[in-house]
């Protein structure tokens, strides 16, 4: 008899992180989240101002194949102009943003969803007056950008 599909998932005992559960991050305000820190962008140089991340799965011990992550952008500020191999989705949450891609811009606001394909130059940009916040989901496992000259 052919194995019929069932949405009952049985955990398999011995396999994985013992200490890892469930875990909700719980929003506080201000686009925080209890327990997770507020990191700069990136390390410090010239490629990027105003920006800053929050990690909120992908670097806790949990197994997914991909990490999301909250920047944030202040009024005038940017991330780097860079491509890689891996892909990036990006969902806008707070304020509105541009984003360029491969000589292209988009405007993202509240619930815009961007994919960037892979080995594309992108830079995310805030020209307006507000913080401009947007939720990044990308692989696990992805390599080291390639910083392109320009902004």
């Amino acid at each position: 008899m052919p194995k019929t599909l069932t949405c009952d998932w049985k955990t398999s005992k011995g396999k994985g992180n013992p200490s890892l559960k469930t875990r909700l991050i719980k929003h506080r305000c201000n686009y925080t989240w209890k327990g997770i820190k507020i990191e700069r962008y990136k390390s410090d140089d010239s490629t990027w101002f105003n920006a800053s991340r929050r990690v909120l799965t992908g670097t806790y011990g949990e197994k997914t194949r991909f990490h999301v992550r909250y920047f944030q952008i202040a009024p005038q500020g940017y991330t780097t102009l860079e491509r890689h191999r891996h892909e990036h989705v990006v969902v806008g949450i707070r304020g509105r943003g541009l984003c360029r891609v491969n000589g292209k811009s988009y405007r993202i606001g509240f619930l815009d969803t961007l994919y960037i394909e892979p080995h594309a130059g992108h830079q995310l940009k805030n020209p307006y007056n507000e913080p401009f916040g947007f939720f990044c989901l990308v692989d696990a496992k992805r390599d080291k950008p390639k910083v392109l000259k320009g902004r």
